[in-house]
């Protein structure tokens, strides 16, 4: 299990951190949520049919399909779209440093809605790995303009970051009562994207379409790569080894993204982001060795 929970790991890590540069090109000339209903359409679209070819069950009750809905309302749609109107107004640096607190977020969330214990490595771990985080994007953090505009972001990601966490617990909470991640991702893709669809009609957002071969591909990396693959990857550990933990994933996705940056935007290393990405790595290891220790909750 620690080997293949390890490549889930890997495999979450280095695809999400790919997407990154990858998303640049689905924004300009097609609207956020009209690019988040083609995205999560064909990833949606994918894994039906697999799941038909494949034989799986794809019945579930109107409660089972509540919470799918849900899971796909806060993981597969509205987190993205408000992330993207974020990034509108903020730098990516401060972006990937407030969406690095999704692991304190699913130790909260853990905490009240599933009564997991907080678990003092994970914590020790996240604090780590948050100060690597400011370290590494300390120019741009330390560059924040106090206005309306900035202010508006930073909830924004606040929002977004919580929603995301939202989903992670719903996927948990999914997996105890024994509903497939496969499954519960194709169906919960596929409510994702009716949500954007419905935004996007009453937004009046035009579904056009960009015809630059880099559109497509960016498309359907992110759409099998980023979605099928790194989602199935991802809510796959969180079942495996817990919320709490699979979310540091989060503090080494801007890590990866500024080593594409550095091979392709030639992105230059200073001493005070190679400290910053030695404690990303001492926060890694903390959060993913070891037992867990948690502190036990109070019984209902």
């Amino acid at each position: 299990m620690l080997t293949h929970s390890a490549s889930l790991y890997l495999a979450s890590v280095l695809i999400w951190g790919s997407t990154w540069y990858a998303i640049k090109f689905q924004l300009g000339v097609v609207a956020a949520e009209v690019s988040l209903v083609y995205r999560f359409a064909l990833a949606a679209a994918i894994l039906l049919l697999f799941c038909v070819l494949s034989r799986r069950n794809l019945r579930y009750s109107p409660r089972e399909h509540g919470f799918i809905a849900l899971q796909g309302l806060f993981l597969f749609s509205s987190n993205y779209l408000v992330f993207y109107w974020a990034t509108g107004l903020l730098t990516s640096g401060i972006v990937a440093l407030i969406f690095s607190t999704v692991i304190l977020m699913n130790i909260i969330n853990g905490a009240i809605f599933m009564r997991i214990g907080v678990s003092r490595r994970v914590v020790a771990g996240a604090a780590f790995g948050i100060a690597g985080i400011v370290a590494i994007f300390w120019s741009e953090v330390s560059a924040v303009d106090n206005n309306a505009d900035t202010l508006r972001g930073l909830w924004m990601c606040i929002l977004a970051t919580y929603f995301a966490s939202t989903g992670n617990i719903i996927s948990a909470r999914n997996q105890k009562q024994q509903l497939p991640v496969i499954q519960t991702n194709a169906w919960g893709m596929a409510y994702g994207a009716m949500i954007m669809a419905v935004y996007a009609f009453f937004s009046e957002a035009p579904f056009n379409y960009d015809p630059a071969p880099a559109y497509s591909v960016s498309l359907i990396y992110l759409s099998v790569f980023g979605s099928i693959l790194a989602f199935g990857s991802y809510l796959t550990l969180v079942g495996r080894i817990g919320a709490d933990r699979a979310a540091y994933a989060a503090v080494l996705f801007p890590v990866i993204a500024l080593g594409l940056s550095t091979l392709f935007e030639d992105y230059q290393w200073t001493l005070r982001a190679i400290f910053g990405f030695a404690l990303v790595l001492l926060g890694n290891y903390i959060v993913l060795t070891g037992r867990k220790a948690p502190l036990p909750l109070p019984q209902k």
